[in-house]
């Protein structure tokens, strides 16, 4: 347990410099001379954990400030969105966040304590990762083509998700309609949850992220169907591609970018994105992402944006066609 120490009050001089360093960095301000704050929507060890950690380390070395990781996990990454969208536009709170909280839940959720477009600026993209059909061991399905005759002979099939509104959520739903089968979406909200599920057969199916797949699947817990990727995984070079299967139209991914509260100053954004981009491409933040199941990107701050737009749009569409409604 941690002791608290007790209060004293600080002299007039100390004082003024606490005040001094915590107050907001103006563009003339030599940037960084303080440490960052790296904000992550999910807990730790998880897949986007380890990204925030491996990123935030290198990112730290090579700005010569600190960038701590915070993990503010829940709502698919939305509580941490909100926290560094509400955040002081200084360049000292970083927000790491996926598809989900950025392009899908602005289509699902009609309540959102944020706004993607209007309170945070992208700085860039710097992985991706690729999805995972898995099933229990027990599961008679040991190919896509199984796994939808399954479905097709049930009413409903339950499929897993890592909560509403995730692209493994749609991704099944989309899945669903192609091949022409019902699905009830069981939401998880811890990952270890939905991994126990599929393990003990509770659940028929659930889309992984390749990072979490990969383990699963080599410890044995799971059999691994497809991947959504346009290629096999050199992971999983056994495992086949949904366009091998028969399903080509269901190519989806999630990505992960760096965001900070807009209003943010150029100069710091562009300061961030370089040393970000250096970093993810760095030769040992890049084997250890790729080790876990990320491809590598690095997009400057304007080609994020765009990407953004295009994705947000794809969702919406997405999120429509299965009705959802979060709220």
């Amino acid at each position: 347990m941690k002791t608290v120490k007790p209060f004293r009050l600080l002299p007039i001089a100390c004082a003024a410099a606490c005040v001094a360093a915590a107050a907001p960095a103006t563009a003339t301000d030599a940037y960084p001379s303080r440490p960052i704050r790296l904000a992550v929507g999910f807990a730790p060890g998880t897949g986007p954990d380890i990204l925030a950690r491996t990123l935030g380390q290198k990112l730290g070395e090579l700005m010569g400030q600190a960038v701590v990781v915070e993990n503010r996990a829940g709502a698919g990454g939305q509580i941490a969105a909100q926290f560094v969208a509400k955040a002081p536009p200084d360049g000292y709170t970083v927000l790491i966040a996926d598809v989900s909280a950025i392009s899908i839940a602005p289509a699902a959720f009609s309540k959102l304590g944020y706004d993607p477009v209007r309170e945070l600026a992208p700085v860039s993209e710097v992985v991706k990762t690729d999805f995972i059909l898995v099933v229990p061991n027990t599961s008679a399905a040991r190919s896509v083509e199984d796994f939808v005759k399954l479905g097709q002979s049930r009413d409903k099939v339950n499929f897993g998700t890592f909560g509403a509104g995730t692209p493994g959520h749609f991704g099944a739903e989309m899945f669903a309609e192609l091949g022409r089968f019902r699905i009830e979406p069981i939401h998880y909200r811890a990952t270890g949850d939905a991994v126990s599920a599929v393990v003990s057969g509770d659940v028929n199916g659930v889309f992984m992220s390749t990072a979490l797949a990969t383990a699963q699947v080599k410890g044995g817990k799971m059999r691994a169907l497809a991947t959504t990727a346009p290629r096999r995984s050199p992971l999983l070079p056994e495992v086949p591609t949904f366009i091998e299967a028969g399903y080509p139209k269901a190519d989806f991914s999630a990505w992960f970018a760096l965001f900070v509260p807009a209003g943010t100053p150029e100069p710091v954004i562009a300061t961030l994105n370089a040393k970000a981009v250096a970093a993810v491409q760095s030769p040992e933040a890049r084997q250890r992402l790729e080790e876990a199941g990320f491809s590598i990107s690095g997009t400057s701050a304007q080609e994020t944006r765009r990407m953004i737009e295009a994705e947000t749009e794809r969702w919406k569409k997405i999120v429509a066609a299965t009705g959802f409604k979060g709220d």
